[in-house]
């Protein structure tokens, strides 16, 4: 089983914010590999096992809001006994502009709060993470309430190809490992063409 964790907030309210780009990302490969599947409430989450590449892969959106991530992260680790590498977790980065994308196999949190909890509750930085670029944050701007505003109308184009580049990076992930993913993605790729699927998510 690989663990994929998409973070974001549950709630109409937080729909398709900048925080929720983990969410998008696990909504799509939804679409992909396990459309019509059914929802499971389990690990404080939302979670659908899907197959990806031939490979058996359980989908998580944590329902705890971000603060609180690491509760799914642990309890479905565990659960399944899921070795670290076989965990990956996409987050939002303001560091990265919108329509770019980067994998890292481990390092610090960088003051999200999500992946501090993350870390936090499973004891080590040394996991997998998919970012999201969501920046850059406008000068004078409050970055809480930047993260948990909504994407502007000339943003639509780029977040959609990150997105999808996020997408094709975790089947990569899931088929052949970080480094793979990693190697194929920290340039800048074409995504595959599909649609903007939703997860059960407001529009």
């Amino acid at each position: 089983m690989k663990l994929i964790v998409g973070l974001g907030n549950p709630g109409a309210q937080y729909a398709k914010t900048r925080h929720n780009a983990g969410f998008m990302v696990v909504d799509r490969l939804v679409d992909r590999h396990a459309s019509g599947a059914v929802v499971r409430a389990r690990f404080s989450a939302d979670c659908v096992e899907a197959s990806i590449r031939s490979s058996r892969c359980l989908l998580v959106k944590p329902m705890t809001y971000m603060n609180l991530s690491g509760q799914s992260v642990l309890q479905a680790a565990q659960f399944y006994k899921i070795p670290l590498g076989d965990l990956l977790v996409v987050t939002d980065d303001l560091a990265l502009p919108v329509g770019q994308i980067r994998l890292r196999a481990g390092g610090g949190a960088g003051g999200h709060n999500g992946l501090i909890d993350i870390e936090a509750r499973i004891r080590t930085q040394e996991y997998a993470r998919c970012r999201v670029g969501i920046g850059p944050k406008p000068p004078m701007f409050d970055q809480a309430a930047f993260v948990l505003s909504r994407f502007a109308e000339e943003e639509a184009g780029p977040l959609a190809s990150s997105i999808g580049s996020a997408a094709d990076a975790v089947e990569e992930f899931v088929s052949s490992g970080i480094t793979p993913a990693m190697n194929r993605f920290n340039t800048k790729v074409k995504a595959s063409p599909d649609t903007d699927g939703g997860w059960g998510v407001p529009e």
